[in-house]
């Protein structure tokens, strides 16, 4: 291919120059046009450079595992051997300090993993050439947090007997990644999703000097309360008062882990979206077997502790110490975090540089879960992007 692409730049240049030597002459003949053109159709069919090559390349996620052996929570519960997985896209650029200047973190939502986070419609968004977080110009680190994807998880053999972690200890193994691991000591930005947001919301405070901008998506800086926490009350009872839990050691189908799904989904869904998806009960008995159907594979052990991770999580005590540009983003049709409460608009004047939008919602977006549909909202992170790199 090499040889190719040599070639058919050095007969682009030829022509080039042949053309120009006409004109100077006086001579620039009809065929000469004619041939010229066909030498520059076939430039354009052949790959000019190996650009498109390294494009796709840096599109290709790597897949990495660091493992901390005898590793201890916060709350001094022990796990002897945890992996946590992760992917990242594009390659670290270095300052003048040799410093990696152009890392993002990428955080993704409860129940999920960074992968979820890598799909087609997330990489053509957000991360390809040109979109907001251009894999070619940032490097992106998308990490599955302790008890998701393929990171170390309840599901993987001690089920119920698996340590209790908090959103602090999700935020500690995504520093200790980041700074010892990887070898950064300051990253550019964070974006985050729901969960991921939250924990946004914990970087900027408990490393006030370690990134330059958050972005938390649906995310609040105020304790999980109200209709947020009655809904993990109610999956989490719903999972542990089901005969066929078993304390954790469940042998069969969970009826109280589908109705843990169900409960969340309509949550996490718009009511609009819902009131022109669901006009009639055929309607709704299809979403139902959709969502049960979708329960396929998943495991409650997992969904339990992601769900009563979230118990440790309260970052407003100390939100004048954030020192990091702060973009907050939610949307208006979200039931989790709703709107009407006003807690964002009022939490986000204590932090010191910091701005915030809420998104109108309608039967086309899905509440809380048009986190999942990034090209709703990507000129939003484009937003964010512009302002993080402007000067203060």
């Amino acid at each position: 291919m090499r040889r190719i692409e040599d070639a058919n730049l050095a007969c682009i240049e030829s022509a080039r120059a042949l053309y120009m030597g006409f004109r100077l002459v006086g001579r620039a003949v009809p065929f000469m046009r004619t041939w010229l053109m066909t030498v520059l159709a076939i430039s354009i069919l052949l790959p000019a450079s190996g650009n498109a090559a390294e494009a796709k390349k840096s599109l290709t996620p790597f897949q990495s595992d660091v493992v901390y052996e005898n590793y201890v929570l916060r709350n001094s519960e022990k796990l002897d051997h945890l992996r946590l997985h992760y992917a990242t896209l594009g390659k670290p650029h270095y300052d003048s300090s040799r410093e990696i200047d152009n890392a993002v973190l990428v955080l993704h939502h409860t129940g999920s993993s960074g992968g979820d986070m890598l799909t087609p419609e997330y990489i053509e968004t957000l991360f390809a050439e040109g979109r907001p977080l251009d894999a070619n110009r940032y490097y992106l680190i998308f990490p599955d947090n302790l008890g998701h994807g393929k990171s170390t998880k309840p599901s993987d053999g001690l089920e119920a007997r698996f340590p209790h972690y908090g959103y602090n200890d999700l935020v500690d193994l995504q520093h200790k990644l980041v700074v010892e691991n990887l070898g950064i000591k300051r990253l550019q930005a964070i974006l985050g999703v729901s969960m991921g947001g939250m924990n946004a919301w914990q970087w900027a405070e408990s490393y006030p000097d370690e990134v330059k901008g958050i972005m938390p998506v649906v995310s609040l800086p105020d304790k999980v309360s109200g209709r947020n926490l009655l809904w993990r009350r109610l999956a989490i009872f719903y999972i542990r008062n089901d005969p066929a839990w078993r304390d954790g050691k469940y042998r069969q189908a969970s009826l109280g882990f589908s109705e843990a799904y169900l409960l969340l989904r309509m949550m996490i869904d718009g009511v609009p979206h819902l009131q022109s998806k669901i006009p009639d009960s055929v309607a709704a008995e299809e979403f139902i077997t959709t969502i049960v159907n979708g329960t396929e594979g998943a495991d409650p052990n997992d969904l339990l502790y992601s769900l009563e991770s979230s118990k440790d999580y309260d970052p407003s005590p100390a939100l004048e110490q954030i020192k990091a540009k702060t973009y907050a983003l939610n949307f208006s049709d979200d039931e989790f975090n709703p709107d009407v409460l006003s807690i964002l608009e009022t939490q986000i004047r204590r932090v010191k540089d910091a701005r915030y939008f809420v998104q109108q919602g309608s039967s086309s977006t899905y509440g809380h879960y048009t986190m999942t549909h990034p090209a709703l909202w990507a000129d939003h992170v484009r937003e964010f992007l512009n302002w993080l790199e402007s000067p203060r």
